[in-house]
């Protein structure tokens, strides 16, 4: 399947979770074989060639990097939101769209100087993914990019990620 046609799979929900955000859904994506076939070779291709690790971020960057992972042959760290950990190495509180979230990094999956890629469905304000990088180089990795399924421009995340490197598929 051609990318714009996979993209284009992403279901727009008006009011979600909250009045006002208008949620971009990746499950009809997902569920479409050729679509995340297709989608899943476009991030791998944005990943470069010196990345040791993959990071996810909890839920939708979970799938997205697994199967970066798979297709390119690298681990997966999962960032997690809170209370879901065992061991925790680091967290990180940050503002959303729509309120504040935390995220945490689990204990003993990054290592020092390790090259990781940040993965992630949707940027929209940057926080989740300016979270994650903090969180990674807190344990002294190094952030190598961030890819994304979808930005959403006018929400501004790129400004919160000046200076890193970001791939997006499809700008909004």
């Amino acid at each position: 399947m051609e990318l714009d046609k996979a993209l284009d799979l992403i279901a727009e929900v008006p009011d979600f979770p909250e009045p006002g955000v208008l949620f971009r859904d990746l499950s009809p994506l997902f569920a479409d074989a050729a679509g995340f076939k297709a989608v899943t070779d476009a991030l791998a291709a944005t990943v470069g060639p010196d990345v040791d690790l993959l990071a996810g971020v909890e839920a939708r960057g979970f799938l997205l990097a697994a199967a970066v992972g798979y297709s390119r042959g690298l681990g997966v760290a999962l960032i997690r939101k809170p209370g879901k950990l065992p061991r925790v190495a680091g967290r990180v509180d940050y503002a959303l769209e729509y309120g504040t979230a935390t995220v945490e990094l689990p204990e003993g999956i990054v290592e020092p100087g390790q090259r990781v890629a940040v993965l992630d469905d949707v940027l929209a304000t940057g926080g989740t993914v300016a979270a994650t990088c903090k969180l990674l180089e807190d344990v002294k990795a190094q952030v190598t990019g961030v890819s994304v399924v979808m930005e959403l421009a006018g929400l501004g995340g790129r400004s919160v990620l000046e200076g890193r490197q970001v791939e997006a598929l499809r700008v909004c």
